[in-house]
């Protein structure tokens, strides 16, 4: 009988959930917003070691997109936006008809370079266009140089949106992942650390930032008795089932980041003597990574390729990197600064499983075709 196939990344049940999602049905309240989503919040804004304001969303593609709106992006605007990330965090760069203007990595964290953001803010306001914000993004559950980044911002006064949506559970500097910017990104997709099906949240230390979220968010209703509308408004509120699926799996998150980080040490005692692969690591002891997803760099693309191949050939699934934004057909007119560095990442670079659920087996299983592979 043929293995079972082994996933990149699956989020896994709690137990809990059901009790949340059964007193959805009971009450009838199986629309948008409702109880759960409203203790949902509260516990995302307990879980965070500081005064935060948490919007629960439907996506943490929605929350980028309020994330722009509530900081002013409208038409002909220009947003700095890492290029090594998922699409998510530059397509709502263009719902605002805005420009995107896309950086490279650095070596180090694989995150936006500090040196090419401050080239591209220089170039841009000499151009007579001063960006209205910037997309860091903390890829893969690695922290990015959150110092460098953010004193560079601060000088230019730009706000900085904090793309957390691979980071829950990460921690820089021993603050969390999330709550760092001027404006914060989680999601809740079922990749995720937790999931709630589909989600994502709006982190802010600031009320109105979040009461001007959850107005944006709900049709942009007036404060009248009828149905009023003077700005144009989304139906992007989590709904009260999926905040109870969120309630339950808060109860493992902990739990969660812990398997994510065995994963990382379980694949860091295979790859410390293969000398011809690189695992993606935290730079010091500054970085905390909940390592949402594991990655290694190989010598070639042909190489990665081959590997993958073995996986795949053995019913595990792994993944090239994300290919940067300024490599996509959707974006490739749009400005880029930087050099190479995060074209090779993509070139080189392969995801390896890493579900918070990986059994021994599992394991078994993938170390087995790595060694055979590199023998």
């Amino acid at each position: 009988m043929e293995d079972n196939r082994i996933y990149l990344s699956l989020s896994q049940e709690s137990g809990f959930e059901a009790e949340y999602i059964q007193n959805s049905l009971k009450t009838n309240w199986i629309t948008s917003g409702g109880p759960n989503v409203n203790e949902f919040e509260n516990v995302l804004q307990d879980y965070f070691d500081k005064k935060t304001y948490v919007t629960a969303l439907n996506s943490g593609t929605s929350a980028i997109h309020l994330a722009l709106i509530v900081l002013g992006v409208e038409e002909d605007d220009e947003v700095i936006c890492q290029s090594l990330t998922f699409a998510a965090s530059a397509n709502p760069i263009l719902y605002q008809k805005a420009t995107p203007v896309f950086i490279d990595s650095e070596e180090e964290t694989w995150n936006i370079c500090p040196e090419s953001l401050e080239i591209a803010i220089k170039d841009r306001i000499r151009k007579g266009k001063k960006p209205k914000a910037i997309i860091a993004v903390h890829l893969y559950g690695m922290p990015y140089k959150v110092n460098e980044i953010h004193a560079i911002a601060d000088n230019y006064g730009i706000p900085i949106i904090e793309d957390s949506a691979e980071a829950l559970g990460s921690k820089y500097k021993g603050e969390k992942c999330g709550s760092l910017g001027s404006i914060g990104i989680l999601s809740f997709n079922g990749n995720k650390i937790i999931t709630t099906s589909s989600g994502g949240a709006l982190v802010s230390n600031y009320k109105e930032v979040k009461d001007k979220a959850i107005f944006y968010a709900t049709h942009s209703k007036d404060k009248a008795i009828h149905y009023q509308h003077s700005k144009v408004g989304y139906n992007y509120r989590m709904s009260n089932i999926c905040g109870g699926i969120g309630l339950g799996q808060m109860k493992i998150l902990e739990e969660n980041i812990t398997s994510r980080r065995s994963n990382h040490f379980f694949y860091k005692d295979i790859f410390k003597e293969i000398k011809n692969a690189e695992l993606f690591d935290n730079l010091n002891e500054d970085f905390f990574s909940n390592y949402w997803l594991n990655a290694i760099l190989l010598e070639t693309k042909e190489f990665r390729e081959k590997l993958r191949v073995a996986f795949d050939n053995a019913n595990i699934e792994s993944r090239p990197l994300w290919k940067p934004m300024h490599l996509q057909p959707l974006f490739e007119k749009y400005p880029y600064y930087g050099n190479t560095v995060s074209e090779k990442l993509f070139e080189k670079g392969l995801c390896l499983p890493s579900g918070s659920n990986l059994s021994k087996k599992d394991k078994s299983r993938i170390k087995e075709v790595i060694i055979n592979f590199f023998k």
